[in-house]
């Protein structure tokens, strides 16, 4: 009998307290390991504190998010909560020196602090798959004046008040190239931009100039961020091993060790990521892509550790080599779940790590507030002085500075290094800590306030890409318009792309494929495609194709969507893109590949639309490019495909196609009519050359690049130099020109 909801409410404290009894119960019974450094002791006690930190952690991010603050801080207070330091050291039944105990001198075992080490390579690989290296170079020299300023400010200040304020909390460095001065110098250097970017989205200013150039900024500053970090972690070790002594020349060969293979590993896999991505694609599933690509990241975080250099180097090499890649989305996607289990552990056992009684005198408090001033002002001033100089005026360098000052994940990273190598105290821990947390919430509201008058930021107007194009639709309904972005999903997975879901809540999403990259928006009933120009006419056939699609599906429909009519219609009028610019000489020759000479049928009359389709697959035949035996359903699927939505365009120009299953590649044949045909094109114009083309469905095919440049090569020639030609060959070669 299912128990009644009143029962299974009493049920519920009665099974907690039986959970609170079984440590009881286990000494009773002598259960309890009598020693507790045994394997199995120390694997119940991982068990149980990494349980207690996922909760710990996540309840704590949620809170934090619930108060408009960064859930890092949350996962971090987490730590410093149930840490040895404070709650997790106080005694419990069964566990008498607390559920997180000290470990000799460490307030973290080796094993929970081996889980935070593999959480941090997750989580550096990730930024490295962020990286956008596009807007690196295309905001180069803004991003550069206003990120390194900033790295060498906050670098400078760092290691100075490490430097001139360190004594008073005991420790007397020998020279500002101590490692305890550069590790202060290099904790401040790095910047969460995920932060300044939620609150740049909130008010529509992420495509701002002052948005753009802190964006490309933050990846300038993770770079340099990350070579400094290769060279301190060479420079530190080389002290360290000398008995602190200061030997410049081998320290210099240190440097340029750390700078070199950092340089050699990031050209490499940047040079090599194509390769990568072959590699990766190989395996086929979604999942093994991701894994894979998360194992190649381990292997070459722990050869970078190897060579001297820190492993979340080799793991943000990895990330960036992969980011140019078309599975980069893919990657993240897979490895989302991974992330969101372990990062957070990271942030709380890097909570644990801080010595609350240290925090407590007066001297580390004082210490850490110069230490936070320092590194305020550092980031404002360092990244706003340089964006004058780049067309900003008072108000915009402003923004840009206090947009850099957030600092996160990367400088807890760096501080947890420092940390564990013995580079850095207990205190100066502390008071990195404090920095990170009062830069971090600090930013956010100034940030907003300084964007609350609208004036503009930059001294003279800066113009939009022109590169860059938008189409919007109205589908006339929510429904619809989610069936379409189903459909066209399928569609460009189907042609090779990786489609991924850029964010569940604004439901956008992106489709990538080596160099072609298409976003788009679904924002009610309305759906944004953003996109390069040179890319339109794929864009354009993929909407036309994923609108055919969904037409089809809502077959018993008698009236036509009128949203995607209008769509059709919208694209199929669009002139004035076409230019001999837009199909490359690489896209050229494959169309050549594809498209032969006796593929081209010239001298054609008037006949109806369906004959002109039993034409062409016949010619298909004749040629060799379709199997007899296949005709009537490759012809039942083509008509399918007009029915549900015709692909006569205006211009003069129709592209019939199907997906089918007998073939192993593309096939095309081009049909001309000099007189011009009735193909039920929108602008009712007549129809002078038909492009029928087929792909196979086995596996995934270029079909919309090829339509795209089929469409690209009749739009340059023009349909009267078509219909005027002399014979198949010269149609031919005014396509594949």
């Amino acid at each position: 009998m299912k128990p009644t909801q009143k029962t299974q409410s009493l049920l519920f404290p009665v099974f907690i307290l039986l959970l609170l009894l079984i440590p009881f119960g286990a000494k009773a019974s002598g259960g309890g390991s009598g020693d507790e450094h045994s394997m199995t002791h120390r694997m119940m006690m991982l068990v149980l504190q990494f349980g207690v930190i996922i909760f710990a952690a996540k309840l704590m991010g949620l809170l934090f998010s619930m108060l408009k603050i960064p859930d890092v801080l949350g996962e971090l207070f987490a730590g410093i909560i149930f840490g040895a330091y404070a709650l997790g050291g106080v005694s419990l039944p069964g566990f008498p020196d607390g559920l997180f105990p000290m470990f000799g001198s460490s307030s973290v075992s080796p094993e929970l602090y081996g889980i935070a080490t593999i959480a941090s390579i997750v989580l550096l690989f990730d930024v490295g798959l962020e990286t956008d290296l596009k807007m690196l170079i295309r905001y180069f020299f803004a991003g550069s004046l206003v990120g390194l300023g900033g790295v060498a400010a906050s670098f400078m200040l760092g290691a100075f008040v490490g430097y001139y304020f360190s004594p008073m909390l005991g420790y007397h460095p020998s020279s500002l190239f101590d490692p305890l001065c550069m590790f202060m110098g290099i904790a401040s250097t790095a910047t969460s931009v995920g932060i300044t970017a939620r609150v740049l989205s909130s008010k529509g200013k992420l495509d701002s100039p002052e948005g753009v150039t802190i964006l490309s900024a933050a990846v300038i500053d993770d770079v340099v961020g990350i070579i400094l970090l290769a060279v301190v972690t060479g420079i530190a070790a080389a002290q360290q091993a000398s008995g602190g002594k200061t030997d410049w020349g081998h320290i210099g060969m240190i440097a340029f060790k750390a700078i070199a293979v950092w340089l050699i590993a990031t050209v490499a896999g940047i040079a090599a990521s194509r390769h990568i991505s072959f590699l990766l694609k190989l395996f086929k599933e979604r999942t093994a892509i991701g894994v894979m690509a998360f194992g190649m990241a381990l292997i070459l975080a722990g050869l970078f550790e190897e060579a001297g250099l820190a492993m979340i180097i080799g793991a943000y090499v990895m990330g960036l080599s992969i980011s140019k890649s078309d599975i980069v989305h893919v990657v993240r996607e897979k490895l989302h779940p991974v992330y969101a289990l372990t990062v957070p552990v990271f942030f709380c056992v890097t909570g644990m790590l801080i010595n609350v009684q240290a925090m407590a005198d007066k001297q580390v408090l004082a210490f850490a507030g110069i230490y936070t001033v320092t590194a305020l002002a550092a980031k404002v001033f360092g990244c706003g002085l340089p964006a004058l100089m780049a067309n900003f005026n008072l108000r915009g360098a402003l923004r840009v500075g206090v947009g850099m000052t957030p600092r996160g994940e990367v400088g807890l990273i760096i501080a947890a290094l420092g940390l564990g190598a013995g580079f850095l105290t207990d205190q100066l821990f502390a008071a990195i800590i404090v920095m990170v947390v009062v830069n971090t919430v600090v930013a956010p509201p100034a940030l907003v306030a300084l964007f609350k008058n609208p004036a503009l930021g930059v001294r003279k107007n800066v113009n939009t890409d022109s590169s860059e194009k938008q189409l919007r639709f109205n589908f006339g309904s929510f429904a619809t318009g989610n069936l379409f972005i189903t459909k066209l999903n399928s569609l460009l997975n189907a042609e090779g792309f990786y489609t991924h879901q850029v964010s569940r809540r604004d439901r956008i999403y992106q489709a990538r494929k080596n160099e072609i990259v298409i976003d788009y928006q679904q924002n009610g009933t309305e759906i944004t495609f953003t996109y390069f120009e040179r890319d339109h006419q794929i864009v354009h056939t993929a909407i036309l194709d994923a609108g055919a699609s969904v037409e089809k599906e809502i077959g018993g429909l008698h009236n036509p969507l009128e949203g995607i009519i209008n769509m059709h219609k919208a694209i199929s009028e669009e002139t004035g893109i076409a230019d001999s610019t837009m199909t490359s000489a690489p896209k050229r020759k494959r169309l050549m590949q594809v498209l032969k000479l006796h593929c081209v049928k010239t001298g054609l009359h008037e006949m109806e639309k369906t004959k002109i389709v039993e034409e062409l697959l016949s010619f298909l035949c004749d040629t060799g490019q379709l199997p007899r035996r296949c005709f009537d359903s490759v012809l039942k699927a083509v008509l399918e495909r007009e029915n549900s939505m015709s692909t006569g365009f205006s211009g003069g120009l129709a592209i019939p196609h199907a997906r089918v299953k007998c073939i192993d590649g593309l096939a095309c044949v081009v049909g001309v009519f000099p007189d011009g045909v009735n193909f039920d094109a929108l602008d009712g114009q007549p129809t002078y050359m038909v492009a029928l083309t087929l792909s196979p469905t086995s596996k995934p095919t270029p079909h919309l690049e090829f339509i795209a440049e089929i469409t690209a090569g009749y739009q340059r020639v023009g349909a009267d130099r078509i219909r005027s030609a002399r014979d198949s060959e010269e149609v031919f070669t005014l396509l594949t020109l």
